[in-house]
């Protein structure tokens, strides 16, 4: 018997109508879109941990947080960094600690459930130098038992070695705060002990493998031992300096760099440092946080970022993809919106890059001093879409990006997405730095989402491209695949680069892009569509394997269309879209399919299971009507 896994161009042309009826359905009256970007339950027990260490916590907060914590457990007591993934010790250790805030009794079957995990793993000793703070700051963990980050690093020249500006800017931001909060070494301590989350071993620094890990860990001993007794004029001088760094880096929105981490911790520094809570800077940082609260049915829980340039960008695309004009008032609404929203001010990626003129977009409301060259080129091809009235002034916004893209440039030919040459390794061995990653260096989906750029410009055979599209080559897996820094993961960074490759002129029978379409159609799943875990970023067995998501299998559809792909994997990842789209126009998708850090962060964009579905489908059917 046949089985028929091809959706009639009908069916197609349908599911795509509901899409994008649903997708202008979600914009706001001001233009922009932006979906729910979900990533874990630690930033909902950090943000009570944080009121409660600022002495602000209610019961109404406390009480819908608990629930979402609560109800995001999994069965074997623990609470995961992803969807589907297994336990994670630190972030059951923060979840466990914020629901005894709560009220919640060790006794209780699910608490109880869950210390016994973590004891199993090796209790808090295990835990994360993050997770080591938070209990720090309530007397749960020894201060002397965290690496020294000293704030003399503030002082450090960009000259020097090893200095802020060779992390990337989110880590930069977070440990100029958290180095502030650590000189201080304050204490107050909870009416409870966590004595039932203590392992049998005892705390030991963790063995570094390389030499310069070692030399590293020495070094950290060095600063303990300079902690005790620090040059009292030269701590007065860091102190300030960090302080006055941080202030001046805080955003409109209250945030600093529209992300939680940095932002809990320049509260907690610059209130240590005697600003009080009513003062306008910290008033505007705990306001701010509130914005990014979601509260609903399931409970309360905390954005660790907002995506709405980003998500405008995209929603832009998807919808011209899917025959929306230029000119539909939705279409002029968000191009006027992203027109607003470009940076036209300095930052510190112009540490690097001091005579570039500024002209990049960031990624959320607010976050004028890291735009990024991602949201660059996708704001500035959706703007390439529009048929707005005022073209000179679209296309002067598109010159003025495309010149800093370029600028932004590293010496290698890649792209990284905050920072040019921002490739300092050394930076992820240091005893602190267990977070996540810590350097901005060039990324594959970054570099081709530049190249695609660029090539619909009518700049593909000039300088700046061809050495991305030459980086892009070289850093092809054996397998035919590509790493993805901000996506999970191969199929991400395959489904971005295939078309950037194409777009800036390669032809689809090229060797390269054969073995890409090779290995996805080898990763294909029996259903038709495509996923892939978080774990493929630890486990190489993952690559390309996971349940199947929509954005997943869009993502791989985009390459496959790219590629000229007419086989039975187009179609019936076409036919697996088409069945599995819900009534609404839009598709299920529980799973963590973004990336903040790889192996450490990951996030569910709620537009993703959207936009690019949408962008796929339509391409897929535009090719069938050729």
């Amino acid at each position: 018997m046949l089985i028929d896994h091809t959706a009639s161009q009908g069916e197609t042309r349908a599911a795509l109508g509901r899409a994008c009826e649903h997708l202008l359905s979600l914009q706001d009256a001001a233009g922009w879109w932006k979906a729910e970007l979900e990533t874990n339950v630690t930033m909902d027990a950090e943000d009570l941990l944080l009121r409660e260490f600022l002495d602000i916590r209610t019961a109404r907060e406390t009480e819908g947080a608990a629930r979402w914590i609560r109800s995001q457990q999994r069965a074997d007591g623990t609470w995961a960094k992803f969807a589907g993934g297994p336990g994670d010790l630190s972030t059951t250790i923060e979840a466990y600690v914020a629901l005894r805030l709560a009220g919640d009794s060790p006794q209780d079957p699910h608490m109880r459930i869950a210390s016994v995990w973590v004891r199993e793993q090796g209790g808090l000793q295990r835990a994360r130098v993050f997770t080591h703070i938070w209990m720090a700051l309530f007397g749960l963990w020894r201060w002397e038992d965290v690496p020294a980050v000293p704030p003399e690093v503030a002082l450090l020249p960009p000259w020097m070695p090893l200095n802020i500006y060779d992390f990337g800017c989110w880590a930069r931001q977070t440990i100029v705060a958290i180095s502030l909060v650590l000189a201080h070494r304050p204490c107050r301590p909870l009416p409870f002990a966590i004595d039932e989350l203590g392992g049998d071993e005892p705390w030991e620094p963790p063995r570094k493998k390389s030499a310069w890990g070692r030399r590293l860990a020495r070094l950290d001993r060095a600063l303990h031992v300079y902690e005790r007794r620090p040059i009292r004029w030269l701590r007065r001088i860091a102190m300030r300096r960090a302080e006055l760094w941080v202030i001046r880096r805080q955003e409109a929105d209250g945030s600093w760099g529209g992300i939680q981490p940095p932002w809990v911790y320049s509260i907690m520094a610059l209130h240590l440092g005697g600003m009080p809570l009513d003062h306008p800077v910290l008033e505007r940082a705990l306001e701010g946080i509130e914005d990014f609260i979601i509260e609903d049915e399931r409970g309360r829980r905390l954005e660790a970022c907002q995506s709405p340039v980003w998500d405008t960008a995209l929603a832009v695309i998807a919808l011209s993809d899917g025959g929306v004009p230029g000119d539909h008032p939705a279409m002029l609404s968000a191009g006027d919106w992203l027109l607003n929203e470009q940076v036209l001010t300095g930052g510190d990626w112009q540490v690097r890059r001091p005579k570039l003129a500024p002209g990049g977009w960031s990624f959320e409301f607010a976050n004028d001093y890291y735009p990024d060259v991602d949201d660059t080129a996708e704001v500035a091809l959706g703007l390439l879409r529009l048929e707005h009235p005022d073209r000179e002034r679209v296309s002067a916004a598109i010159s003025r990006g495309a010149a800093w893209l370029e600028g932004m440039q590293s010496s290698g030919g890649g792209w990284g997405a905050f920072d040019a040459d921002n490739t300092k390794r050394i930076g992820r061995q240091l005893p602190f730095c267990d977070f996540g990653e810590v350097i901005d260096d060039p990324s594959a989906d970054v570099t081709a989402h530049a190249v695609e750029m660029l090539a619909a410009l009518g700049r593909a055979t000039e300088p700046s491209a061809q050495r991305g599209l030459t980086w892009l080559l070289a850093e092809q897996e054996e397998d035919g695949s590509w790493f993805g820094r901000w996506g999970v993961n191969h199929v991400y960074g395959t489904g971005a680069v295939v078309p950037a490759l194409t777009a800036a002129g390669m032809s689809p029978s090229d060797p390269a892009i054969q073995r890409a379409i090779k290995w996805l159609v080898a990763h294909q799943n029996d259903d038709g569509g495509w996923g892939e875990d978080c774990r493929s970023y630890d486990d190489p067995a993952w690559r390309g394997r996971g349940v199947s998501t929509a954005s997943q299998t869009a993502w791989a559809l985009l390459a496959l269309h790219a590629a000229n792909d007419r086989s039975s994997a187009t179609t019936r990842a076409v036919r697996f879209l088409v069945e599995t789209q819900r009534d609404d126009g839009t598709w299920d998708e529980p799973f963590h399919t973004g990336t903040g850090f790889p192996s450490d962060f990951y996030i569910n964009y709620h537009l993703y299971r959207l936009v690019f579905p949408i962008m796929a489908l339509a391409r897929c059917l535009e090719a069938q009507s050729a």
